[in-house]
């Protein structure tokens, strides 16, 4: 994620990442709403590095490595209880796939910054760009 970032930036404003999903709020810059080639990216970049480890993947019917769907969901969010109701669900997801009893067991969240730098869910849409909720599986 951080090489197609530092090629097609954007900010990660809410993230987790389950065993066979992630969900993702990002940021993109303004004039920009391309998450296509990030996603193309991260799942390039991603699948090299798991090859490169010798890893066995297998391949789907279509000849691609089968690890990721082709598809992504995404949603520019409206608002400031948009956001926040799509944070919720996001930082909720452990719980609701059963992994966890508590959204603060889960450690792949980020939930836990929001924690640590007791951040104010209010103040993140107030930045003047375009949020987008986006999930790839």
């Amino acid at each position: 994620m951080r090489k197609a970032r530092k090629e097609n930036p954007y900010q990660t404003k809410a993230i987790v990442i389950l065993p066979d999903h992630l969900h993702a709020i990002w940021q993109l810059p303004e004039e920009d709403a391309d998450y296509s080639t990030r996603w193309r990216k991260i799942k390039s970049y991603f699948t090299k590095e798991i090859i490169k480890a010798d890893i066995k993947i297998n391949k789907n019917h279509h000849g691609e490595y089968d690890i990721w769907q082709r598809r992504f969901w995404e949603h520019t969010i409206r608002n400031e209880l948009d956001l926040i109701r799509h944070i919720d669900y996001i930082h909720f997801n452990p719980v609701k796939h059963g992994l966890v009893k508590e959204v603060r067991d889960w450690p792949y969240s980020s939930f836990h910054a929001y924690m640590d730098e007791g951040a104010c869910l209010e103040d993140i849409g107030k930045r003047g760009r375009e949020l987008v909720a986006v999930v790839g599986e």
